[in-house]
This record gives C-alpha cells, sequence and structure tokens, in this order.
C-alpha cells in the first residue's frame, strides 16, 4: 500500500510543472499624441530625421526600468514591438507634422534632398522609473536647408505616468516625446523666419 501511496504521489507531482504558465509577453509601441489641428493651405516644408540615437542600455526589445541609481529591472516580458530608435524617428515625425503646418517629414535620410531641414537627435536618458515617472533627455539640432546654421539645443522633459504599470510608462514617454517636438519645432520656426 505504501509504494501504491508513494508512486501515485510521484505521478501526481510530475504533472503539477505542466499546470504552471510562463507570463504571457506583451508588446509596446510609442505613439503620437494629437496636439493641434492642421490649417487649411500652407506652403510645405520638407523635413527629415537623422538616424536616431539612444544608450544602449535601453537599445533591447525589452522596456528597462530604473530600480535606482545603481540598479535597473530588464522585464523579459513586457517588449518594445520595434526597435525604440525606430518608434522615437516615427513619434517625432508625426509630432512635428502636427507643430509645423505644411510639414512633410520622412525619417529615411537617404531620401530627401539639401532642401529640407534636417533634424539629429540623440537621446542621453530614456528613464522609466518604478514609481512611475519618466525622463526623457535629448540632444537636438536641427540644420536648415542648403546647409544652413545650425540650431542646436537639449530637451530634459519629466512625465508622471497616469496610472500604474507599463501601459502607462510608454503613454508618459509618448507625452514627454510631444514635449522635445514642442522644443524643435520652436527652433524650426526661428529658422524660417531669417
Amino acid at each position: 500500500m505504501r509504494f501504491f501511496l508513494l508512486s501515485l504521489s510521484v505521478i501526481a507531482l510530475s504533472f503539477l510543472p505542466g499546470c504552471a504558465t510562463s507570463p504571457e509577453s506583451k508588446f509596446y509601441t510609442l505613439s503620437a499624441v494629437p496636439v493641434v489641428e492642421q490649417p487649411p493651405k500652407v506652403a510645405q516644408v520638407t523635413i527629415v530625421i537623422d538616424p536616431v540615437t539612444v544608450p544602449e542600455l535601453i537599445d533591447r526589445s525589452q522596456i528597462v526600468t530604473k530600480v535606482d541609481a545603481n540598479r535597473v529591472s530588464i522585464d523579459e516580458f513586457a517588449r518594445w514591438a520595434e526597435p525604440l530608435k525606430s518608434q522615437i524617428s516615427r513619434v517625432l515625425a508625426a509630432d512635428l507634422e502636427q507643430f509645423i503646418p505644411g510639414a512633410i517629414v520622412s525619417t529615411y535620410p537617404q531620401r530627401v534632398d539639401d532642401n529640407a531641414y534636417r533634424v539629429s537627435v540623440d537621446v542621453q536618458g530614456f528613464d522609466a522609473s518604478a514609481s512611475g515617472a519618466v525622463t526623457l533627455a535629448v540632444i537636438w539640432s536641427v540644420r536648415p536647408p542648403n546647409r544652413g546654421e545650425r540650431i542646436s539645443g537639449r530637451s530634459v522633459v519629466h512625465e508622471a505616468a497616469d496610472g500604474p504599470g507599463y501601459d502607462a510608462l510608454v503613454k508618459a514617454h509618448s507625452r514627454a516625446l510631444v514635449s522635445v517636438a514642442s522644443d524643435i519645432a520652436v527652433a524650426m520656426r526661428s529658422a524660417m523666419v531669417r
């Protein structure tokens, strides 16, 4: 009888790992945030965004959050749907189209000639904390058409998440990118009136 109970226990325990499942991966993407309506009939402005640079720490598919000054968490089940560099370029392009009437923005610099405004973006920090706040630090520059005088700037944006979880952090990053695009648009408008 003892052998039977032992055998039955071993069989029951062997089925337990089959009942446990790993967490389902979730994929996230940044998005443009609607800001302003475009006025009808304005002159077209061609803008190209050069390839964006990001710190190697966040240049991965997993979402990285800061735990403290010396530690980060890399979540294997919360991932970016596409490379972060591509998302930042795409979102900045969409945001700039909202801020600059008549803007046609490309994220492929090889398709644009010297008659375009060129925007360079170097992301210095793309931090998200477990407490629900994001910080975005970006050095950017705008070069007017025909190799005009470059205008440079730095944007540091702090944005609080609307709630807990990665959904709220990703939305906060998207809102932070709107602020960066606004700073770039101000520089571009000043270059347009020179």
